[in-house]
């Protein structure tokens, strides 16, 4: 059956076992406590910082930021808008220039062409006033002669 010296064995191991449980409980007890401890401690922080009073301060740089971009928007629509209506206007002036100048020079052209006209008419009847003749060919003498005797 059991012997006597292996009956304390097991008391042994399960005095061991007890005395194992037993520090583990304790360690466990210490370990909650402190956790319960953390735990009290950082809500007891939390509590602290939802209560203390603030000051909410709004940046105004913010704002300001916003509004020199919108007057810089603005601004720059309204040059966009200006500028586009002086160019659409200089273009208009640039085009009716061309086109005074356009017509005057065919009035030139066309003053020249009257001109070429007009000196070509005298011309011609400068040529044919110097190449017609009042007789023909045959007659000559006898016009010198009466041209010679209506001078005399």
């Amino acid at each position: 059956m059991n012997s006597p010296k292996e009956f304390p064995k097991e008391s042994n191991d399960r005095r061991e076992e007890r005395e194992r449980l037993t520090n583990e409980t304790a360690q466990d007890a210490q370990l909650e406590e402190a956790l319960r401890n953390f735990r009290l401690s950082v809500h007891a922080w939390s509590e602290a910082e939802l209560s203390r009073p603030r000051t909410a301060t709004m940046t105004a740089r913010h704002w300001n930021w916003r509004l020199a971009t919108g007057w810089a928007l603005g601004c720059v629509l309204v040059l966009g808008g200006a500028s586009s209506a002086i160019f659409e206007r200089h273009q208009r002036q640039v085009e009716l220039a061309r086109v005074t100048a356009q017509r005057q020079a065919e009035h030139q052209r066309e003053l020249a062409l009257q001109r070429a006209r007009a000196e070509e008419d005298q011309l011609l009847a400068k040529v044919n006033s110097d190449v017609s003749r009042d007789v023909p060919d045959a007659m000559e003498p006898l016009a010198q002669l009466m041209d010679d005797d209506g001078n005399q």
